[in-house]
């Protein structure tokens, strides 16, 4: 059962000193989505903040459940916890090296309806990474969900995106940002061990499977299809 903010009255706690470890959760939150460009905090990470000084075993859940509650509030901010996909096939190892502390993980997502959060929040200069990872996932997506290294590279090098360009004009090192979308959970990374030895895959991870994403890729996709369809309509007529 998830703790309620009532739960933290069962601890022999001041309220000063629940507060401050609801505002240091807080404040570790914020920083570390702006300073690692929004990958998955750690629940362990969280944990740690509170355990250092205090070590009532149901702590932790009861303050990360009450700093879920204010950046809610006071944020507008959902503090969503990622359900962590696991590799397709019994035959491969996982690429990045996880292990079971890493399974449970949460991303900061605004609850703000869309044109306000693109009027007051959203940052013109970090669009370019948008379109990027969202080229890139729907690319996987219409792969079935699971492209290998070589695929990949090859579609990209179509768009004029090579992996030894460390100087792209707006991407920069094109091999740190596919990268990068590994590290945020848009891709999961793993190498398959085959007859003909290891491949690298890329296959959808769980920001990439969620709901909302994955309906505005379909529904982007469906667009794109609509239109070539009419195109050709007009060409033949």
């Amino acid at each position: 059962m998830s703790a309620s903010g009532e739960d933290l009255s069962q601890f022999d706690i001041s309220d000063e000193e629940k507060d401050r470890l609801v505002a240091e959760v807080i404040r570790y939150i914020l920083f570390k989505t702006y300073q690692s460009s929004g990958c998955p905090i750690k629940r362990d990470e969280l944990t740690q903040i509170i355990t250092k000084n205090y070590r009532q075993r149901a702590l932790p859940a009861a303050v990360i459940d009450k700093a879920r509650e204010k950046l809610a509030v006071t944020f507008g901010y959902e503090l969503k916890e990622l359900q962590r996909t696991r590799p397709s096939t019994k035959t491969q190892t996982r690429y990045s090296q996880q292990s079971a502390a890493d399974m449970r993980s949460y991303i900061v997502v605004s609850q703000l309806p869309a044109d306000v959060y693109k009027k007051y929040v959203e940052d013109i200069y970090t669009a370019h990474l948008t379109g990027f990872t969202f080229v890139i996932v729907s690319i996987v997506h219409l792969a079935g969900g699971k492209i290998s290294e070589e695929n990949l590279w090859h579609h990209m090098r179509r768009m004029g995106l090579h992996e030894t360009d460390e100087n792209h004009p707006a991407l920069g090192s094109v091999k740190v940002s596919l990268e990068a979308l590994v590290q945020q959970r848009y891709l999961q990374k793993d190498k398959v061990n085959g007859p003909e030895g290891n491949t690298v895959m890329y296959e959808l991870a769980e920001r990439a499977l969620d709901g909302e994403v994955s309906n505005k890729i379909k529904e982007y996709i469906t667009q794109i299809v609509n239109k070539e369809i009419g195109t050709v309509e007009v060409d033949d007529d």
